[in-house]
């Protein structure tokens, strides 16, 4: 629960701008403070500041400063809507909690709002002379600060201007999805990572009738799975259990989400369902592919006949390159974890064609006609092969290729278009063979719409 709710969190709008707004009024009431114990007595001896104002000046330097910081507010916070709009439009809508989430428009926001809401405290405590309680009041200290964090404000508003232009341009928005699914695959991917079993150890596992299903409470997608506690859980309760759905997937309320070898008592259900989140959106930390599906649908729009931009859906491949060359050479882990020894759960992962068909699939059939598209497939697909030394994989890669191939044959008209296609599958299969391994030759009809590669 906790997991889902910093996950909420993290993509508002409010929960930054909502801190500052209380960070700034404790400020006001800071300094109101420190004035009446510090200042005060200076002023009661004669000393008066370089920066000094009046009851009037004040106000009025105040009113000035949380008036145009709460338009300016409302405007920051209209052009965020706009650009997510447009963002959504020109791109994909699953690219709009990236914008939500952006770190640095939540605390230009926050910013605003928080100095409107410091100097309306700081307001509330200047009396003059004639007001009711006595003499004035003037808390130049607070005055001061306020002045300070207006001019902050200015460069957060040419900082904001900048930040918005940058961020709707397609090679930021590419290069922050990339950035964050690298991320993803050097935690779920570091290296060689547990051990499979051996086929006596399989044959020990509970049999399909033994499995005992704990279905899940809600609709929406698989968020995040604790590994470590679902381990320290299974060797708690002496249980083996099979995960049913991975991160990233539908889950239907009432469908199994995890199955244990062993009845399991009603708090232990609840305790294992905790281990699961499900929220109303994918999330890319524990689900790689979802930051390629990013990427592949911000390439679909750049092909469809109604934007037509052979350019950004060039820059999607080699985003979507880069990525895939950082998944080649790791090993995906095996399903099977143990703890002290012993099995204890038993998780799936998705084997390495299926983040390449995800990557090229849909590109490939979107692409007819357009030559470069083909070419620059192909130039994609040779620079992850470079990164392999898994034949498999190798194989993967080559088919993939061919596909792209025949792909181009079949839509593209011209024989010399055609013949650079040829070329170009040529070196990728060269430089495939120069290095580390030399792969079998395929057929040369070789076609399927999916690729069953090394896990």
């Amino acid at each position: 629960m906790l997991r889902k709710i910093w996950i909420e969190l993290r993509s508002s709008l409010w929960f930054v701008p909502g801190l500052l707004v209380c960070a700034g009024i404790v400020l006001a009431l800071g300094l109101v403070e420190l004035d009446v114990i510090f200042y005060q007595p200076l002023r009661a001896k004669g000393w008066q500041p370089l920066l000094s104002a009046g009851e009037e000046g004040a106000r009025g330097m105040l009113e000035a400063i949380a008036g145009s910081m709460i338009t300016v507010a409302g405007v920051a916070f209209s052009i965020t809507i706009v650009t997510l709009s447009l963002a959504s439009t020109q791109y994909t809508p699953r690219i709009l909690r990236n914008f939500m989430r952006d770190r640095a428009n939540q605390f230009v926001l926050g910013i605003f709002v928080a100095v409107f809401s410091y100097c309306l405290i700081v307001l509330r405590t200047i009396r003059s002379a004639n007001d009711e309680g006595g003499g004035g009041f003037v808390p130049l200290l607070a005055v001061l600060f306020g002045m300070l964090l207006a001019l902050l404000a200015i460069g957060c508003l040419i900082f904001f201007i900048h930040h918005v232009a940058a961020s709707i341009q397609a090679s930021t928005i590419l290069q922050a999805i990339t950035r964050e699914t690298l991320a993803a695959i050097d935690a779920l991917f570091p290296g060689k990572i547990g051990a499979g079993k051996s086929r006596a150890q399989l044959e020990q596992l509970p049999r399909e009738a033994e499995w005992r299903p704990v279905a899940a409470q809600a609709n929406g997608y698989l968020q995040h799975i604790d590994s470590e506690r679902l381990l320290r859980f299974a060797g708690e309760h002496e249980a083996v259990l099979r995960i049913e759905r991975n991160p990233g997937d539908f889950v239907v309320e009432g469908a199994p989400l995890v199955s244990a070898d062993r009845p399991l008592d009603d708090a232990g259900v609840a305790e294992l369902r905790r281990l699961f989140v499900i929220g109303d959106f994918r999330t890319v930390e524990q689900d790689a592919a979802f930051g390629i599906r990013q990427i592949v649908d911000i390439a679909l729009k750049a092909l469809s006949p109604g934007v037509n931009d052979t350019s950004t859906a060039v820059s999607c491949l080699d985003y979507l390159s880069a990525i895939l060359c950082r998944l080649a050479p790791r090993e995906i882990a095996s399903p099977f974890r143990e703890k002290v020894g012993e099995l204890r759960v038993i998780a799936s992962a998705p084997a390495f064609a299926e983040f390449v068909g995800k990557s090229f699939d849909e590109i490939r059939l979107c692409a007819t006609g357009n030559v470069t598209i083909f070419l620059h497939m192909l130039r994609a697909i040779e620079r992850v092969a470079f990164d392999t030394r898994d034949a498999a994989r190798r194989e993967t890669l080559l088919l993939h290729a061919r596909l792209v191939r025949d792909a181009g044959h079949q839509s593209v008209p011209a024989s010399y278009d055609r013949a650079r296609i040829d070329a170009a599958l040529d070196h990728a299969r060269d430089t495939m063979r120069a290095t580390y391994v030399e792969l079998p030759a395929l057929p040369a009809n070789a076609d399927a719409p999916h690729v069953a590669g090394s896990s």
